[in-house]
């Protein structure tokens, strides 16, 4: 078997079978953390335009993918497998992290291989209850946006950790507690044992980004608050939009005075 951790992730980041890219991370996640796999940095980094994917779920515009109420059984399908796929994107990500930046120390690397790994937990969560309800990952559609942020930040690690887990992923802690409340109201446990699960974990992983954003803004000497309202206002149209769930947030290594830049921000004060 490979011994090179960085050609190891690449192959799982380019798998498309699904199942195969859930086993692939978990095995290169057991032999990092097992030392059995070289940090070797010289090897040439591959942009990636588009990770390995099934041919299913067809990709489409945000605002064409597929909506109904989740007080009905077929409302809650599509919605697991919107988190189905949102999960999916995630494993990715995580892999794409561990493998793009390199001369990192090693810690980085097991952080990331730890969200992937768990990502493909969650994604699996999302296709037991799928199966369950005789349906599939690639039923419905969904769409491309998580890794088009992927590729707008492949060349800052710093910008990587301002972006993805500290935007993307925290959008995920401002609204799952919503839908935790209203899977609840319609009876579905099920479906919130899977959610409570994926909060609690996801704190961890944004809170990863968190701690090496932190890192890297030490590593080239700027203020990681300024810098990240400055990331705020040059990629996510000046901001981000409410409401957030601060607790959460604080819990993933969002400071009190970063929530209230965030808010001004959104509001259109000046920090």
């Amino acid at each position: 078997m490979n011994k090179q951790f960085f050609s190891r992730v690449l192959d799982c980041i380019l798998t498309a079978d699904p199942l195969l890219k859930v086993e692939k991370t978990q095995q290169c996640f057991d032999d990092l953390n097992e030392e059995s796999l070289e940090l070797i940095h010289e090897q040439p980094v591959h942009r990636i335009e588009l990770p390995g994917r099934p041919d299913k779920p067809e990709l489409v515009d945000p605002r064409k993918v597929s909506k109904r109420s989740i007080k009905s059984p077929e409302g809650r399908v599509v919605l697991a497998h919107a988190v189905a796929h949102i999960e999916f994107n995630a494993i990715n990500l995580a892999l794409d992290a561990a493998y793009r930046f390199r001369n990192m120390p090693p810690g980085y690397y097991k952080d990331w291989m730890r969200v992937a790994k768990e990502e493909a937990e969650h994604f699996t969560l999302m296709t037991d209850y799928l199966q369950a309800h005789n349906h599939h990952y690639g039923d419905f559609s969904a769409h491309n946006g998580l890794w088009e942020m992927a590729l707008k930040t492949d060349q800052s690690v710093l910008e990587r950790m301002a972006l993805v887990p500290r935007v993307l992923e925290a959008r995920g802690l401002d609204v799952t507690p919503g839908m935790i409340k209203k899977l609840d109201q319609a009876g579905d446990q099920a479906f919130v044992k899977c959610l409570e699960l994926i909060y609690r974990e996801e704190i961890g992983h944004v809170a990863i980004g968190s701690r090496w954003f932190q890192y890297s803004c030490e590593q080239e000497g700027v203020n990681p608050r300024e810098t990240f309202i400055d990331l705020l206002k040059e990629h996510m149209n000046n901001g981000l939009k409410g409401p957030f769930d601060e607790w959460s947030r604080l819990q993933a290594g969002f400071s009190e005075e970063e929530m209230l830049d965030i808010k001004n921000l959104e509001n259109g004060i000046q920090n």
